[in-house]
């Protein structure tokens, strides 16, 4: 039994417990990155949470984003390996899965997955884009959903040319009224992903997303806009990209950022070290180079494919064989250590759990949000 599967145990019965136990699983987690870069071999794959792409169709066509048309077109899994894989994943006590596409809620058995989870005592989330949650939130409540992540990229028309389809912003808040009015905060927990990328860096973009989640009545998570995700590609002018130039833009969200999460702290679902080191992620990116925490995912394609995370590191495919014959065997534990490594392109994908899991750069962005709220942030 993990760590974090102890700590989540104990949190059900005592939820006041959970701060002190997430401490005390990250510094359990300092500890095994120090002593990984040193001895390798040590660190082992233990998989927190799979994401499933449950298919590649989607009703949008956000920038940079190219599932629904050249990345897995057409694919889509059937509801028998994915019944399979949510199998093995509570036979090998993995405690979360998240679905997602494409567009997830376009699959005609995504209530029968979330069952299936639920059966199984699976925890089960997804990532909608929620244009459609309304018309299927009831039958997927009453499966067992308890939490979505919808994402964010600005409002009216911004929202509209991000996603190259006129009018879904005006069916994204009636979609979210709706569902609201069906099921309040402690019934569906709902987090937006908010896109920081270059059209987003302003305290102005920020202030917006905070009272888009306070009028549905949902916490805030911050996802840089990638760099190396091969079904996130940009175009030649590559317009979300940060560059140098951005820097004190970059360096003013991150102020407010952390303003905003000494004042509200539930809001954001990152910690103030986390939020400390988003401008250097933006900045640097690859060259980041803080060992990385793959080893507690894995990621499922649309056809199949089984990877350690959503970049590199190939396992196998679900089309040829179960995920039983996959999760924990010679080869998921060598990519583990590759990822840790960073024997890959080094996205900064679970960019927050890194920083807080290695012992340096938790000492650095810890002081450094102090010195920026102490400098009148």
């Amino acid at each position: 039994m993990t760590v974090d599967s102890i700590a989540r145990s104990v949190a059900k019965f005592i939820p006041s417990a959970m701060p002190v136990l997430k401490a005390g699983y990250r510094a359990s987690e300092r500890m095994l990155s120090s002593l990984g870069e040193t001895w390798p071999s040590i660190v082992r794959a233990r998989t927190e949470r799979i994401t499933i792409a449950i298919t590649a169709h989607c009703n949008l066509r956000c920038k940079g984003c190219r599932y629904g048309r050249d990345f897995m077109p057409g694919a889509q899994l059937p509801l028998k390996i994915v019944e399979q894989l949510l199998e093995d994943a509570a036979a090998a006590k993995v405690p979360a899965v998240r679905l997602y596409g494409g567009e997830p809620l376009l699959h005609p058995d995504v209530v029968k997955m979330v069952e299936t989870a639920t059966r199984l005592g699976v925890g089960c989330y997804i990532t909608t884009n929620a244009l459609t949650l309304d018309k299927r939130i009831k039958e997927l409540h009453a499966a067992g959903l308890r939490k979505i992540t919808v994402g964010y990229y600005g409002e009216g028309s911004a929202f509209d040319e991000y996603v190259q389809r006129p009018g879904r912003f005006e069916r994204l808040i009636e979609s979210l009224e709706n569902t609201r009015k069906m099921f309040g905060p402690d019934e569906l927990e709902i987090q937006f992903n908010f896109l920081l990328s270059r059209r987003s860096a302003s305290i102005e973009s920020v202030d917006e997303i905070v009272r888009f989640a306070d009028r549905f009545k949902g916490r805030i998570h911050i996802d840089i806009v990638h760099y190396s995700l091969p079904y996130f590609q940009e175009g030649e002018d590559r317009e979300l990209q940060f560059t140098p130039s951005d820097e004190v833009a970059l360096e003013q969200v991150t102020r407010h950022l952390l303003t905003l999460k000494a004042t509200r702290p539930e809001l954001l679902t990152e910690s103030a070290v986390a939020i400390a080191s988003l401008a250097d992620w933006a900045l640097k990116q690859e060259q980041m180079r803080i060992p990385c925490d793959a080893r507690k995912l894995l990621w499922v394609g649309a056809d199949g494919s089984v990877m350690l995370c959503y970049v590199t590191f190939p396992l196998g495919n679900l089309q040829e064989k179960r995920l039983s014959e996959i999760i924990y065997s010679k080869a998921h534990h060598e990519a583990a250590q590759d990822a840790f490594k960073l024997n890959c392109p080094n996205c900064h994908c679970e960019a927050a759990s890194r920083i807080e899991k290695h012992a340096p750069s938790y000492r650095k962005y810890a002081g450094e949000a102090r010195s920026r709220l102490g400098a009148g942030g």
